[in-house]
């Protein structure tokens, strides 16, 4: 029965060539991880034999070699045609009597007398999951399989499917002989998800190759949906170091639409053995994981990930009666591990235009081009190179297509589904589960399609100018300070991280209250008594949080550890919130709150808020959220800096509350840094740095206050400039003042990122560390290594 059939038990990653990497792959976990709790439903496998044996039955290779070798990949309708011809002639093609014979035998051990039992079947190529090569979702998959006779057809089918579309085009593609691949396939125990969840997940984050977190995604019933893309999933991040201390290590969360799964359908027949419905809306706008499932998750993608020694890409169930975890598949991660770390590839869009519509980014790149918006796969003849593909959802059977346009789009899916694993192995943009880009974006359209802005992928009307810049970070010279970052976005944390860098030198909390939360604290503290329009409003925001206050901090602390995983144990110097009144009111529900001010920008912000009577309570949310951070999740390289501090008294006050709130100066390491941005602040640098362990200078409000200029007004613009005389002199004042003290002084402000010139006179003042912008890092270290060696 070897030669045709094996058991996983059986299996180990030494017989790819028996069985496919996939089933090989079931094997190797089930022989070697159950003890390490990494718990595989049982099966067996058909052997790369038994497939070749079928197919020299009634000359059907020799038909087959002779149909592709005059096939032309780049017709598609030929290629439709002909895929189609083979695959019916495998159908047609009765099994050799001895490997129907094994099947029958060992399906019926496995059955043990349960005729109702259903069993996944699953394809796994010879040439499949190798580190070379992703063949991510050239093959098929049949769930809630019942009886002998749907298990053989769905092995046929599996059989025929090494002659789809896609995989034809791929092999082609990618320099692989159509006999060198051989087709195993895998008949193993369904996990009833059907009425749990499932979903895919990945040792390192998929879009920036960082390595130090699990990316797991998650939707309800059976799994093909998320790895179709034909649902927008739940998205979790952990944080490998954080879990392996035993702390709480769950660093985003992101609530997916999950508007339909796939459940049990029918008797188990081929053709009819599973449907779709639609998700009840409470279930929609709730995570279908706990916190306690996604440790569960992690704690197995380790155990496999340290057993293979490689970023992994595994597929997982959630049993809805027992409410046990099974992994059902694992492969090596193919795309981004594979990727060189040495060269840093900037995609930077040089304008802003209308946003048509957003989703979820997949890649790093900009594409543009006219749309072209495709509704079956029967029309894919229509995309010409360089158009930009729209439509509800691709499918795998679209890589020959995928592979001409200059970016994609779908209404469904998420960033782990096999049209965005495909569109980031073709290194081209992709923006998936916009909800109605199909619907919006005109045919013919011109677009520009960003996926350089973060997670969210943006759909520009008209073609926008960008550039590409790429340098090389292997062999960055020497400088005499350090060089930190400003970041405020914690969905570019990770891919920041991999530039040349000494921390974070200032993480503005406004942008994670602003792009994650969106509502003004004070709404959510009197969340009961909301008008109720508003109400409504913060109601849909808060989906999947247990309260609205728990939604603010757990936000907060998203963010805020995902900056500080991201560059751990690096210093990430965390603002507190600086929002002036204006913008905090228009925040949801801001306007309730906030005073109309005529000069914000001088008025109610920064430490005089957090003293108040009437913010307070919100200054102490933000102390929560920290402190999570920093002794529950143990992220302690973060430390905190106090915004627009007018008096030393005032400075005093806000260090005496924050200790009061668990940030106590000097417990556990943590250093209270105040901005210098006020003249008074470095006039009196010596009173100042009495109650705080060092200066970064903002220098955008110092110059505005020490020229008494509005940046913003156009009128005067022209005369804002860090590097005037008089700004300097403070400059140079403070950083004196921190010497002299012996504390920590930086600049966060824009000018050095503006100005190369700027941040080398800071370096000649001794300052100890420039913050800058991501994208001027490399050029500003270039610059500043050039001047000290000239």
């Amino acid at each position: 029965m070897d030669d045709f059939i094996i058991g996983f038990e059986q299996l180990g990653m030494d017989d790819v060539e028996r069985v496919g990497g996939k089933n090989a792959s079931l094997g190797e976990m089930i022989s070697n991880l159950a003890n390490a709790g990494v718990t595989v439903p049982g099966g067996f496998a058909t052997t790369a034999q038994a497939y070749r044996e079928f197919l020299e039955k009634d000359g059907l290779r020799q038909r087959i070699d002779e149909t592709l070798d005059s096939l032309d990949i780049n017709d598609v309708n030929e290629l439709a045609r002909v895929g189609a011809k083979i695959r019916q002639w495998i159908i047609d093609t009765p099994f050799p009597p001895a490997l129907e014979q094994a099947i029958a035998d060992r399906f019926g051990a496995m059955q043990d007398g349960n005729e109702r039992m259903a069993v996944a079947v699953r394809s796994s190529a010879t040439a499949e999951d190798l580190p070379d090569a992703s063949f991510a979702g050239q093959q098929e998959t049949f769930l809630n399989i019942v009886g002998l006779d749907n298990v053989k057809l769905a092995i046929k089918e599996v059989f025929a499917s090494l002659f789809n579309d896609r995989a034809i085009s791929y092999r082609v593609h990618h320099g692989f002989d159509h006999n060198k691949v051989a087709l195993s396939a895998g008949i193993q125990r369904m996990v009833r998800s059907e009425t749990g969840s499932s979903g895919v997940m990945f040792t390192l984050d998929t879009e920036s190759g960082f390595q130090e977190v699990v990316f797991i995604t998650a939707s309800y019933g059976l799994g093909e949906t998320v790895v179709q893309g034909a649902v927008n999933p739940d998205e979790f991040y952990v944080h490998k170091p954080t879990f392996e201390a035993g702390r709480p290590a769950v660093l985003r969360r992101n609530l997916g639409s999950k508007a339909i799964k796939m459940v049990y359908a029918g008797d188990g027949e081929m053709g009819r053995s599973v449907e779709t419905v639609k998700v009840d809306a409470e279930d929609r706008n709730r995570f279908c994981l706990s916190d306690e499932d996604v440790t569960e998750l992690t704690r197995q993608a380790l155990t496999i990930e340290k057993h293979y020694g490689r970023p992994m890409d595994i597929e997982w169930a959630k049993d809805g009666d027992t409410g046990k975890l099974f992994i059902v598949q694992a492969r090596p991660e193919t795309v981004r591990s594979r990727k060189g770390l040495h060269t840093m590839e900037r995609y930077l869009l040089k304008e802003k235009g209308t946003v048509l519509v957003e989703g979820r980014s997949i890649g790093h790149r900009i594409g543009a081009g006219p749309a072209r918006i495709v509704t079956s796969i029967n029309e894919m003849d229509r995309v010409q190179e360089g158009d930009v593909l729209v439509t509800d959802m691709t499918d795998p059977d679209w890589e020959p297509v995928m592979k001409r346009s200059a970016a994609i789009i779908t209404d469904r899916g998420g960033r782990t589904c096999h049209a965005a694993i495909i569109a980031r192995e073709l290194g081209i943009p992709a923006v998936v589960g916009c909800g109605n880009a199909s619907e919006l974006v005109q045919e013919g359209q011109e677009l520009t399609v960003s996926c350089a802005e973060g997670d969210t992928g943006l759909v520009y009307d008209g073609r926008l100018d960008f550039e590409l810049r790429e340098n090389s970070v292997e062999s960055m010279p020497k400088l005499p300070f350090r060089i930190m970052m400003n970041v405020g976005n914690p969905d570019r944390a990770f891919d920041f991280q991999a530039l040349p860098n000494e921390g974070v030198g200032l993480a503005r909390l406004e942008f994670i209250i602003n792009r994650m939360i969106g509502v003004h604290p004070k709404a959510l503290l009197n969340f009961d008594s909301l008008p109720g329009d508003i109400k409504q409003t913060v109601e849909k925001r808060i989906a999947g949080y247990s309260s609205p206050v728990d939604f603010y901090v757990d936000k907060l602390v998203e963010g805020i550890s995902t900056l500080a995983a991201a560059f751990y144990p690096k210093p990430v110097i965390v603002r507190l919130s600086d929002f002036k009144s204006n913008e905090y009111a228009n925040l949801i529900g801001g306007t309730l709150y906030e005073p109309d001010e005529e000069n914000p920008m001088l008025g109610f912000r920064g430490a005089s808020r957090y003293i108040s009577d009437s913010f307070r309570d919100c200054f102490e949310l933000e102390c929560r959220a920290l402190t999570r951070v920093r002794d529950e999740m143990g992220l302690n390289n973060v430390e905190v800096m106090v915004p627009f501090v007018r008096t030393p008294g005032e400075g005093r006050q806000v260090v005496e509350l924050l200790a009061e709130n668990g940030l106590e100066r000097g417990r556990e390491d943590l250093r209270v840094i105040m901005m210098c941005e006020l003249p008074a602040n470095a006039l009196q640098a010596d009173e100042f740095l009495e109650h705080f362990d060092g200066f970064s200078i903002g220098s955008n409000d110092l110059t505005q206050l020490t020229l008494g200029l509005d940046r913003d007004s156009g009128i005067v613009a022209h005369l804002f400039d860090e590097r005037n005389e008089s700004v300097k002199s403070l400059l140079a004042s403070a950083i004196a003042a921190c010497r002299r003290a012996n504390k920590y002084v930086g600049i966060c402000g824009q000018g050095p990122s503006d100005h190369p010139d700027l941040a080398k006179w800071l370096m000649d003042q001794g300052i100890d560390s420039v913050s800058l912008n991501p994208d001027s890092v490399l050029d500003t270290w270039f610059f500043l290594a050039e001047g000290q060696h000239s």
